[in-house]
């Protein structure tokens, strides 16, 4: 079940999700046709108020519509319906440049589940305009290396390629725009082929408006990130706060210890009743963390199988 076109290459298929992009839609579809003459383009409307649909079917590209809001719904519904050897997604805003796509999808056909688009490497930081944003991409690109022992340099780029695997395997969890964030992790979590390559990254034209709200957008990247620490990485979370609470907890119990074993009274009894709650808090959290362990273990090998049996399917 290869998807190679008629004469021998591979399918590309060219992403696009789009969410009133009329000021920008015709030029980034007309530039990704450039650069990949046989790939197929597509562009997902995600109810769009403006001629974004309209502008992209005029330049030759699929339209089609998804009905639910937010970027990872429309990226779920894309990786659900389409079938290609090798997937990029960009976004509708010409942010990215169109012309690093066959070097990205020539990393995908050497192997690779995912390639990076990092624009933090070259242009990032000169043409984002905003320092808070690029506060909290170091902030999760921290936590996340630091938990993965990873070296991502750009978490959150939505310019990215893909193996068929990886999209026939990916579980798009998020609504929004957490969803590039969580593919990340879904790769260093499960110990995928990652590539980074630097890309030039352009601010948005004029006319063009973003969607990103700051601070929104900073509470969900702080959320995620809780969440992410407490699905993959749960032993060291839970075991250490755990182990925190309960010394404190023991700590406590032994003044009151050391009280009576001078006194032969025992005088806080307030301390002494917080003390071993505390301790039995510490064993609970530590047990919790052992529990979530284990399943997340288990998660990483179903997901090991069901990577086996598609790429099996592939070739056969």
């Amino acid at each position: 079940m290869h998807f190679h076109l008629d004469n021998g290459q591979p399918s590309v298929a060219v992403l696009l999700p789009c969410f009133n992009e009329e000021v920008t839609i015709g030029k980034v579809v007309r530039d990704f046709k450039a650069a990949l003459p046989g790939a197929t383009v597509y562009v997902y409307d995600n109810n769009s108020t403006d001629r974004t649909a309209e502008i992209a079917a005029a330049e030759g590209a699929i339209v089609r519509r998804e009905p639910r809001q937010g970027k990872g719904n429309v990226i779920r519904a894309m990786f659900e319906d389409i079938d290609a050897d090798v997937y990029v997604m960009a976004d509708g805003d010409d942010t990215y440049p169109a012309d690093a796509a066959p070097a990205m999808v020539a990393k995908v056909l050497d192997g690779y589940d995912m390639v990076i688009g990092d624009r933090l490497s070259s242009t990032y930081f000169q043409e984002n305009k905003r320092p808070f944003h690029n506060f909290g991409n170091r902030l999760v690109r921290g936590s996340i290396n630091g938990l993965f022992n990873a070296h991502v340099t750009d978490i959150m780029t939505g310019y990215r390629a893909f193996s068929f695997t990886f999209v026939k395997t990916y579980p798009v969890l998020s609504r929004g725009f957490e969803v590039e964030t969580e593919m990340t992790i879904h790769s260093l979590n499960n110990n995928l082929r990652l590539y980074e390559m630097p890309i030039q990254y352009r601010d948005r034209p004029e006319g063009s408006v973003s969607k990103l709200d700051t601070v929104g957008d900073g509470i969900k990247v702080m959320s995620t990130i809780f969440r992410m620490i407490r699905e993959y990485k749960p032993l060291p979370f839970f075991g250490g706060l755990g182990l925190i609470i309960g010394i404190v907890g023991i700590v406590l119990c032994g003044t009151v210890t050391f009280e009576f074993a001078k006194t032969g009274v025992v005088t806080h009894f307030p301390t002494l009743i917080g003390a071993v709650m505390l301790v039995i808090a510490g064993l609970l959290l530590i047990i919790a963390g052992i529990i979530l362990d284990v399943m997340a273990k288990n998660d990483r090998k179903t997901f090991v199988i069901d990577t086996n049996k598609i790429a099996y399917n592939k070739r056969h």
